[in-house]
């Protein structure tokens, strides 16, 4: 099983405000930047608990009826979405096995401690950076303290008329 990640980042490296906001990743309006054709390719989304909180707020469902797994050990409060929503506790490795189990060839990893966690183990095969021309000082950052290196393979960088840089990676093995 393949697992992916597509996140935008604010310059000095923040995917959300200390409060878990990300009202800075869109300045300039949402201009297509790949993420359709992204998504397109995902059987599921794991992410975590606290992104759950995030986006389960948003007026527009941003994952169509994909399913989300969500890396929790609470109960999920009921959320009239498309796809489903589950639950599922474990380390990256069980979530992985679990999920490759059911017959899933793609997954979109999300949110911080959740990209961080799957980096950790390993599992991350492919990294998708959609830089955002702003400096916020402070947030949740991109990437936390990490095991040992991970050494990166650059595929390619796309630039937009809005100052987006997008920077594709593969996990070199």
């Amino acid at each position: 099983m393949k697992a992916s990640v597509f996140v935008g980042a604010s310059l000095d490296g923040f995917i959300a405000r200390p409060n878990g906001e990300f009202d800075f990743l869109s300045p300039s309006g949402d201009i297509p930047h790949g993420y359709d054709e992204f998504i397109a390719t995902v059987d599921a989304l794991v992410m975590g608990r606290n992104t759950f909180g995030v986006v389960n707020e948003m007026a527009e469902w941003p994952y169509g009826n994909k399913p989300v797994i969500v890396l929790t050990t609470r109960p999920l409060p009921s959320a009239p979405r498309l796809g489903t929503i589950e639950p599922m506790e474990g380390t990256p490795h069980q979530v992985a096995e679990r999920l490759a189990a059911r017959g899933f060839q793609h997954i979109y990893v999300d949110g911080g401690i959740t990209v961080q966690r799957f980096l950790n183990a390993g599992l991350i095969d492919r990294l998708i950076v959609t830089r955002v021309p702003v400096l916020i000082g402070a947030g949740i950052p991109l990437f936390g303290p990490t095991h040992h290196d991970i050494a990166l393979k650059h595929i390619a960088t796309r630039t937009y008329a809005t100052g987006l840089v997008q920077s594709e990676y593969e996990l070199a093995r």
